[in-house]
């Protein structure tokens, strides 16, 4: 209403041309529209562009890539963690040198807890197995859970999580440190004393395992890992408790194990914070505030004034 008949009359041509080619009328041309129109603001083109936004919108996993890189990943972590030369005297030095800096600082009461729950047989035996065990089974449950319930998270977490692991291997490369079962230092190991199966720490698995892989703990890091995926994404209140309590009651396991020190839980906290730094500046983003499905993060159309030169992407 109001308009000038040339833009009526160039409508109206578009129309028709529309018609006969079968092309939604108007959708090539925005970018011509007179005066104060509008026009679809593009995406940027170039390859740094193109990175940038699918990093920025992350797309749905592929189930067999993820499970081969998972598979690849962890036979690299077992491979590099136990080709790392056992050098036995100078982890057993690190061993001394941790226990004396804790009773410096008053927090050397590993002993006296493994004792106490060693005296429980009932309580140390699943220890020993919740040790060997759900180290695993947890993370790659949650894993999995992300994979299906929120694939738009999946890349940047299990980015965390592979960072995190890259750096415990040069931990443990650097700084062999034997824990504290095997000090002359009268603490007790709980899998040779209570006979426990499936452990990699003592016995006979203990013969393809690396024993001065201690600092930093991964089992905290993938533990704290898990704790913070569940309680930030879970919506039931008392699975996200669940998820607070799992790397809480795993330090408690390898402290009564004598499978680590304090310091070696913090060593892997450390570990998983800067993990989350590497996902923030990949994804520019903090991991748990990316949307939960791909389709989520698609840009959206925006229209500016068509004098503006500025390219604008949602």
């Amino acid at each position: 209403m109001g308009e000038p008949t040339e833009i009526h009359a160039a409508g109206a041509e578009r129309a028709d041309r529309s018609a006969r080619d079968g092309s939604d009328p108007g959708t090539d041309h925005i970018a011509h529209q007179p005066g104060g129109a509008t026009r679809v603001a593009q995406s940027p083109t170039g390859l740094r562009g193109r990175l940038r936004d699918q990093r920025r919108s992350p797309r749905r996993p592929h189930l067999f890539f993820e499970l081969a890189l998972i598979g690849i990943s962890y036979w690299l972590y077992s491979l590099v963690r136990n080709a790392v030369p056992e050098q036995a005297s100078i982890a057993h030095k690190h061993a001394d040198w941790v226990w004396n800096f804790e009773h410096t600082l008053g927090i050397a009461v590993e002993r006296s807890i493994n004792h106490a729950v060693n005296s429980v047989t009932w309580l140390i035996v699943g220890m020993n197995y919740y040790y060997a065990t759900l180290h695993f089974i947890v993370t790659i449950g949650v894993l999995v859970w992300l994979y299906r319930s929120h694939p738009g998270r999946y890349a940047a977490a299990r980015t965390v999580l592979f960072v995190t692991t890259g750096i415990a291997l040069v931990g443990f490369y650097f700084f062999p440190l034997a824990p504290p079962r095997l000090m002359d230092a009268g603490f007790i190991d709980t899998v040779t004393v209570h006979h426990t199966w499936g452990s990699m720490a003592s016995g006979a698995g203990a013969q393809v395992s690396n024993q001065f892989a201690a600092m930093p703990s991964m089992h905290i890091g993938w533990s704290m890992w898990c704790g913070l995926t569940i309680f930030f994404l879970a919506r039931r209140t008392w699975v996200r408790a669940l998820g607070l309590a799992y790397p809480l009651v795993t330090l408690s396991v390898i402290i009564s194990t004598a499978n680590h020190f304090w310091l070696d839980a913090v060593g892997g906290e450390v570990c998983l914070l800067v993990g989350f730094v590497a996902a923030r500046l990949i994804y520019h983003n903090w991991v748990y505030r990316l949307p939960r499905n791909p389709d989520d993060a698609q840009n959206h159309t925006l229209t500016v004034p068509v004098s503006w030169d500025t390219k604008v992407s949602a």
